[in-house]
């Protein structure tokens, strides 16, 4: 059975530094400020040849708002899955009250499911004389403790020795899964992360009407319809002006990167908002990246009279001119609606982004549409293509045209010859990329 290892403690102890640690990669947003991760955050890693997924959660909170219920519930949902348990103390700080209430948790959690606890003592690169601690780390009744640095690994392989039974060898992370990527993107509070809880019919992510909840890229594995992907919950996207705060931004760097390294993303707006600036500024960063994209108008249970709805469709496609050829649904997380005809979307979309067009089929098709439509100068002069080549790289399709004088074909006929591309390959949720070449 292949173990999963949960980091947990209170907030701001150095749990995601160990877990970006361990995953070999700053996958976890780390920062000074208490309480920045508060989803469940997974990856998956290996210690001598043995798989395991390493789980990284909120800090535990006291509290009674609704985000500090909602970030103990998934702190308790990390717990509950998981094999091994490693529970972060900061040396700094000494063993607190809050230590020996989720030293409580754990020992209930322990004598239910039989799983281990394993304490890790961090930050003693910061404080050398902590060996009179160990009476006080024996009273949180655990006998496996580590003294540790997350930040400059030492300590760690002893850690994962003991976990893993004195097996040693490096962690090294994965190779990157061959798993389709679809990133659920939009601004703060559209629904991206109850669309994931949907989607997997339990609650994944923390849901909750302050804005901003999910700081983290989220990533779960999703297998339906004979189809397994990737998931990925993002940040919202915030404006320029506030860029300026550093945690929202890095928040930013991360939502942008899971944007360039997926096949598809969801752009989710807010149906009571409707499609402003910053929905148009995400929706160019997708189309920049050449990811397939569908458009979910979300919240739709809400409007009840249907004009409104198309004028927002209608909307939508006025201000993302000339690329109109994608989906646009209106989904509801609450009744479901849309929610898996747009997902079965998504796949034939990314199946249809993988297929490389025959060259041959390609030029039978274009050949006669270019020699019926040909482009004549105001000067006289005139252009010729006479040969086309498609061309599939990294997921890209691009369609290079060679021609006598490629410098004067006008923007128009370029979209004159994406719209015939498009009208006779369904390529539709996905940018391409034209090029023209002299022959």
């Amino acid at each position: 059975m292949k173990k999963r290892i949960s980091i947990v403690g209170h907030t701001n102890v150095g749990k995601s530094t160990l877990f970006n640690y361990l995953a070999g990669y700053h996958k976890a947003i780390t920062h000074y400020s208490s309480g920045v991760t508060r989803d469940r955050i997974y990856c998956e890693c290996k210690w001598k040849g043995n798989k395991f997924t390493l789980i990284d959660s909120g800090g535990y909170v006291i509290g009674k708002k609704a985000l500090q219920i909602k970030i103990c519930e998934q702190f308790l949902f990390a717990i509950e899955e998981s094999t091994d348990v490693i529970f972060v103390i900061d040396i700094l700080s000494g063993i607190l009250p809050i230590d020996y209430k989720i030293s409580n948790i754990l020992q209930r959690s322990f004598q239910r499911s039989k799983q281990k606890v394993f304490i890790a003592i961090n930050k003693i690169d910061q404080y050398k004389s902590y060996l009179y601690e160990t009476q006080n780390i024996l009273k949180l009744g655990f006998k496996d403790y580590f003294f540790l640095s997350c930040y400059t690994g030492q300590g760690i392989n002893e850690l994962l020795n003991s976990i893993f039974y004195n097996k040693t060898e490096i962690l090294i992370k994965l190779k990157t899964s061959n798993f389709p990527r679809i990133t659920l993107v939009g601004r703060k509070n559209v629904g991206k992360s109850s669309l994931i809880n949907t989607l997997l019919n339990k609650n994944q992510s923390i849901v909750c009407d302050l804005p901003g909840t999910t700081r983290d890229c989220i990533e779960v594995i999703y297998n339906k319809f004979n189809f397994k992907c990737i998931l990925i919950d993002t940040a919202g996207i915030i404006k320029k002006k506030r860029k300026k705060e550093d945690l929202e931004y890095f928040s930013f760097l991360r939502t942008t990167q899971a944007i360039s390294n997926s096949d598809l993303c969801f752009l989710i707006i807010d149906i009571k908002i409707g499609f402003q600036k910053q929905d148009i500024k995400i929706f160019k960063i997708i189309k920049k990246n050449f990811k397939g994209i569908i458009i979910l108008i979300n919240k739709c249970d809400l409007i009840k009279n249907k004009s409104i709805l198309q004028n927002l469709k209608q909307n939508i496609m006025k201000k993302i001119y000339p690329f109109t050829d994608l989906p646009i649904y209106f989904t509801s997380n609450f009744s479901k609606q849309n929610i898996i005809k747009a997902f079965k979307q998504a796949i034939s979309i990314i199946k249809k982004q993988k297929q490389k067009i025959n060259t041959s089929y390609f030029n039978k098709i274009m050949l006669p549409i270019l020699k019926k439509n040909k482009i004549n100068l105001s000067n006289g002069r005139k252009i010729y293509i006479k040969y086309c080549v498609p061309i599939l790289k990294k997921g890209i399709k691009k369609f290079l045209f060679f021609s006598n004088n490629p410098k004067l074909i006008p923007r128009s006929y370029k979209r004159f010859l994406e719209k015939q591309i498009r009208s006779n390959f369904d390529l539709i949720g996905i940018p391409i990329k034209i090029k023209f070449k002299t022959k």
